[in-house]
């Protein structure tokens, strides 16, 4: 990113436009039909493999773009202007497909990770939440004992994102007794959709992100070899928060293009909906609307990539990922609560699109750490702890 301009590369620039064209030329047109049918974007999700969408920020030698943390947020924003639900599912494979690569074994990285940016398998999914410990993972009760050259694993996860789709999941357990130290005895390992001792559970009914998969996952003595552990045995913990830092980039820019297609339907409408004799774009009630979601919006997105160019330098950016997810993730859901004010009427059913972007925006301030969370660990980082 240019230093004074914040103006994206040649290269982000073209990754960048390969999103947004596919997004608006593809995704806008289904993406209501997809929510109304609860469909999950499986030709699309192939498509975007590709395009070099699925693994923006893995190395080319395992079918990766290699294209950095920048152009990955800069994709998403334009992805989820197009369709959040299909936006959700690649980013959840992108961050699945670049913690193998950061944690996994070559052996693992090269079985694996180019099926996961080839599109050869649908999605990978990210196993850590359970029923009882969301924001609080070092809870988890999952289960795996070693047995003879392995692990069985034994437990449940729950809100899993693809997890019927996944060719691969990573799946968190307890290696070792909590003893007052539960973060210390978590290890992280590799497990393949459908194998023997994963059981699916029902699809979750959410109230937006209709046509991305969420179910819940158990394993009854799932046996996986000591090759499948990413990282040594009871790093899991650093894993997942190393994961999720990377996330919160993703979710900031899934809210900031959520937030920024239902600003575009806004303006769209005031330009066209009249009353009292004039289109209601010229009354200063709307263009006031209209011009804190932009602020807010570009504020986000200026946040966002802040993030990204900090992950991608190489430097620490727990905190600032953390205010961008923050920070974007509640203006989307404004900028979303005002189009559907904006549209009137209009904006409560489903013949415009902010009554979806609305939905849609709601789980942004719950996963990958909810709001609260996020001000956790940006207080902790203030005050040095």
């Amino acid at each position: 990113m240019d230093a004074i301009f914040f103006e994206p590369s040649e290269a982000q620039a073209l990754v960048r436009e390969t999103a947004r064209s596919y997004a608006q030329r593809v995704l806008v047109p289904v993406a209501g039909r997809l929510d109304r049918e609860r469909r999950f974007p499986t030709a699309y999700l192939r498509e975007l493999a590709d395009l070099g969408l699925m693994g923006v920020n893995v190395p080319e030698a395992l079918g990766g773009a290699q294209a950095g943390a920048v152009s990955y947020a800069l994709a998403m924003i334009e992805l989820a202007q197009g369709c959040a639900s299909t936006a959700v599912t690649v980013a959840v494979n992108n961050m699945v497909a670049e913690t193998l690569v950061k944690f996994g074994s070559p052996e693992l990285q090269s079985r694996y990770v180019p099926e996961l940016t080839s599109g050869r398998f649908a999605a990978g999914s990210f196993g850590l939440s359970e029923s009882h410990s969301g924001s609080d993972a070092a809870a988890l009760r999952t289960t795996a004992r070693r047995d003879g050259g392995g692990w069985v694993l034994n437990g449940s996860k729950q809100w899993i994102t693809s997890g019927d789709r996944a060719g691969v999941i990573i799946v968190w357990a307890r290696t070792s007794p909590a003893h007052g130290a539960p973060a210390k005895g978590l290890s992280c390992f590799l497990v393949e959709g459908g194998a023997s001792g994963l059981t699916v559970g029902r699809h979750e009914d959410k109230m937006g992100l209709r046509a991305s998969s969420t179910v819940s996952l158990a394993f009854e003595d799932l046996r996986v070899p000591a090759s499948a552990m990413l990282g040594a045995e009871g790093q899991g913990f650093a894993i997942a928060m190393s994961a999720l830092q990377g996330g919160r980039i993703g979710i900031a820019a899934q809210a900031v293009g959520i937030g920024t297609a239902a600003k575009e339907a806004s303006i769209r409408y005031a330009k066209e909906r009249r009353a009292f004799g004039k289109p209601i774009g010229e009354m200063q009630a709307i263009r006031f609307m209209l011009a804190d979601m932009e602020t807010e919006l570009d504020a986000a997105r200026l946040l966002t990539l802040r993030a990204a160019g900090l992950k991608e330098a190489g430097l620490p950016f727990t905190r600032e990922g953390s205010m961008a997810k923050v920070f974007a993730s509640e203006k989307a859901n404004r900028a979303c609560d005002v189009a559907v004010q904006i549209h009137g009427g209009y904006g409560y059913i489903d013949e415009f699109p902010v009554e979806r972007h609305y939905r849609d925006a709601r789980v942004t301030t719950i996963y990958e750490g909810t709001s609260e969370v996020q001000r956790l660990v940006i207080s902790r980082d203030l005050l040095g702890r």
